[in-house]
């Protein structure tokens, strides 16, 4: 089969190489002309068969915006336009409602594997029409893990249900990493343990807490066993905030992922207000010891004197 592949970044240049390797053929576009096939979308799109099948890997938001609309007056009846960023579900909605005035197709695709996808094969989330995904599944079986197709890849629904399953896939992600920070962080707490990252290694095998991420926490520990290469801050890509404002909207109890999604929050703080005014209140009260900041050094004088 042949498709257009629209981003070549860390997971579209994997997710190219992979459909390669696999036999199929791709013409990329990327803005950066030294890893991009073809100089524009008017090239790519003119380079593949009808129906023509294009790919989007691009942030989510006004590129992947920008791009579907770009494709609305490149592509025509017949073609599809498959949405594999992490845009959010409701864009899916006005982007397949766009395309389809003018019978192009359209599917959106969570897509999770990150820069080890290629190797390993990338988790599949689909929402859209059965004959679109029908039409595009020798391009999901490529990129799906080997195995059974339903361990690696899911017809989830509607518009809209392949970025929905994904959003709620990277809410969970947010509360297993918090749990093993924490763990982590507690470990490292004790005297008694001296060795950490045995003792996440050690849960690898025959426990209820083994997975891919903990043994993604062993190989970062084993590289940097207590993480002093890098600093506390954590980013939000935006799929854990629109888990949280989902679960609101749904009346859906969600501590674990809220909790997570403002840990990261808090990391974002070198001195947290809210955290000041804690410790006011605790000294107000009980007359609890607080940490004062600490004054910046006096620099040279200027004179003699002073205005104050």
């Amino acid at each position: 089969m042949h498709i257009g592949l629209i981003g070549l970044g860390r997971m579209g240049g994997n997710m190219r190489s992979r459909l390669r390797n696999a036999g199929h053929e791709v013409t990329g576009f990327d803005f950066n002309p030294d890893i991009s096939d073809v100089p524009s979308l008017e090239a790519l799109v003119e380079a593949l068969p009808s129906p023509k099948v294009v790919w989007i890997m691009v942030p989510h938001g006004k590129p992947t915006t920008d791009t579907v609309e770009a494709l609305n007056g490149l592509l025509g009846e017949g073609d599809l336009v498959i949405d594999g960023g992490n845009s959010r579900f409701t864009d899916d909605f006005k982007h397949a409602e766009l395309l389809s005035a003018k019978g192009i197709g359209y599917l959106d695709c969570g897509v999770s594997g990150g820069i080890w996808g290629l190797e390993n094969g990338y988790g599949l989330m689909v929402g859209g029409d059965e004959k679109l995904v029908e039409l595009a599944m020798p391009i999901f079986d490529a990129l799906r893990p080997e195995g059974p197709r339903d361990e690696g890849f899911v017809h989830a629904g509607e518009v809209g249900a392949g970025h929905y399953a994904k959003m709620v896939h990277n809410g969970i992600e947010y509360g297993m990493m918090q749990a093993y920070a924490e763990g982590w962080e507690l470990l490292e707490a004790k005297d008694i343990v001296k060795n950490v990252p045995g003792s996440f290694k050690a849960w690898s095998r025959g426990t209820v807490v083994r997975s891919w991420l903990l043994d993604l926490m062993v190989k970062a520990l084993e590289e940097d066993p207590r993480l002093d290469k890098l600093t506390g801050y954590v980013d939000d890509s935006g799929e854990g905030r629109w888990t949280v404002e989902e679960a609101i909207a749904n009346a859906v109890p969600m501590p674990v992922i809220t909790a997570s999604l403002f840990s990261r929050f808090t990391s974002r703080q070198d001195d947290s207000p809210a955290m000041k005014a804690v410790a006011a209140l605790r000294q107000q009260f009980g007359g609890h010891a607080v940490k004062a900041r600490q004054a910046p050094e006096a620099g040279p004088s200027s004179g003699s004197g002073s205005a104050d």
